[in-house]
Formats: structure tokens, C-alpha cells, sequence
């Protein structure tokens, strides 16, 4: 029975002291906490006649390009739950818009059409962000972007 008791309370004080120096902060993907200064401008969101025929196969690719553009200020403060941070060195959602990953990756095709139908419903990039970080992009439904 001491062993038992022992050996809960050594779990206990792991998982304590992995709680007290793990920042779930770490978890958040790459993102701009605030708007570009003024006057800063961003690197242009590919138009949907520059994606090559193999990034627009789908109308959802170039309707969520369309819509990115039109939000750019918005995705620049909003992460990529892909993870496209640590594999591509992207420093938000509106990077993976600068060029094709936001046509094949589905996670930043859903996250950049609900940035938008979030922006025109009023919601606040730090909205949008929560409601991102709480997977609710997940509900786009990217073959019914034209009804957006």
C-alpha cells in the first residue's frame, strides 16, 4: 500500500512540474498581434489568375484567394493551425496566401474563409482568433464558398 501511495504522489509531482514549465502559449502557431504599422505594407496575396492550373483544379482555390485579398489586414493577425510556422517559416495565415499553400492546404483555405465571413459578420481579428483557436473554421465547407 506505502508502494502505491509513493508511487502516485512521484506521478502527481511530474505532472505538477511539467504543468508549471510548459507555456501553452507554445502551442499558438505564428501570428502579428496587432494590424501592420500604418503605412507598412504587406506582401501581396496571390490574385486567383496567378495560381497555376495545378493550385486551381477546385473553385473553392481561387473563391478563397478572393476572399483573402479582400481580408489581408485581418489574416495577418490570425495563426495557421497547420503549422505552416515551423515548416515554411510562415509568420501568419496571411503568408500562406503570398504564394500556393493557401490552395492546397485545406486548414488555410477553411481558416482564411472563415476569417472573412467572421470580418463581414463584424467580428474583431482578436474574435476571429479565439473562434480559430477553438477549430470553428472547421464548419467551411470549402465547395460552398460561392454562397458566402
Amino acid at each position: 500500500m506505502k508502494r502505491t501511495l509513493l508511487v502516485f504522489a512521484l506521478c502527481l509531482a511530474t505532472i505538477a512540474g511539467y504543468a508549471q514549465w510548459s507555456n501553452p502559449a507554445d502551442d499558438i502557431p505564428a501570428y502579428h498581434p496587432s494590424a501592420p504599422a500604418k503605412g507598412e505594407k504587406l506582401p501581396p496575396i496571390l490574385t486567383p489568375e496567378q495560381l497555376p492550373g495545378e493550385y486551381s483544379h477546385f473553385a473553392w482555390q481561387k473563391e478563397v484567394y478572393k476572399k483573402a485579398a479582400q481580408v489581408s489586414h485581418v489574416l495577418y493577425q490570425l495563426p495557421c493551425y497547420c503549422r505552416c510556422d515551423r515548416a515554411l517559416g510562415h509568420t501568419s495565415l496571411h503568408s500562406c496566401f503570398e504564394g500556393t499553400h493557401g490552395a492546397i492546404c485545406s486548414t488555410c483555405a477553411k481558416e482564411g474563409a472563415y476569417a472573412y465571413k467572421m470580418t463581414k459578420l463584424g467580428k474583431t481579428p482578436k474574435q476571429i482568433r479565439e473562434g480559430i483557436e477553438h477549430n470553428e473554421y472547421e464548419k467551411i465547407d470549402l465547395n460552398q464558398l460561392g454562397g458566402m
